[in-house]
């Protein structure tokens, strides 16, 4: 199985072509990512929170548990700072919620930029490579098959005429060697039709 041409112009398209859809690939990658980065900057206040949340949270425990050894009144003391302390945790938790939210945001919108803009490339770029692969190597082995060469003689006949001006027209015409099975003109059209597909003998 052959990847590239073997003509220099076909191979060197070919090569052009994957270079591309690569950097393409790579471009839409790098740009989904750094897009992730940015919208996870918007979970910083979600962190703040969620730190001042816990450490509010903690100093007021700590506050109702020492209030709790006041004489007669440590109850009543502890309960409303218990109560704050309680709240304090509800703001923790929503700082929480906020980044899981900002993250998920972040992650949904980094696969649809790295997805949408690969499949685009992938469509565009991967079925003439494959197709042309498939070909060459139909070719190949069409040429190494008994009467193959015969076949792209005969395929080469059929095709654009401009190529079969640069050869010597034998006293009947080339189609007239071909039917007399002239090797010399046989071997010229394979080499055309296998030129047109960017192949060698």
């Amino acid at each position: 199985m052959r990847l590239y041409a073997q003509t220099p112009v076909r191979r060197n398209l070919q090569v052009l072509a994957d270079l591309i859809a690569v950097l393409l690939i790579a471009a839409a990658v790098w740009a989904a990512l750094t897009v992730r980065e940015t919208i996870m900057l918007l979970a910083e206040p979600g962190r703040k929170v969620e730190s001042s949340g816990n450490s509010l949270a903690t100093e007021l425990g700590n506050a109702g548990d020492a209030a709790s050894d006041v004489p007669f009144v440590g109850g009543l003391l502890r309960k409303p700072l218990q109560s704050a302390a309680d709240a304090s945790t509800g703001f923790a938790e929503a700082g929480e919620s906020l980044q899981e939210t900002v993250s998920r945001v972040a992650t949904v919108t980094a696969t649809a930029l790295i997805v949408i803009p690969v499949a685009f490339v992938l469509l565009v770029w991967l079925p003439p490579r494959l197709l042309w692969i498939r070909r060459s190597a139909t070719i190949r082995r069409l040429l190494d098959a008994p009467g193959g060469a015969d076949l792209l003689a005969l395929r080469a006949l059929t095709g654009p005429p401009g190529d079969l001006a640069a050869l010597p027209a034998p006293a009947g015409g080339l189609a007239d060697a071909w039917r007399q099975g002239d090797r010399e003109v046989i071997t010229d059209l394979c080499e055309i039709a296998l030129r047109r597909a960017g192949l060698r003998l």
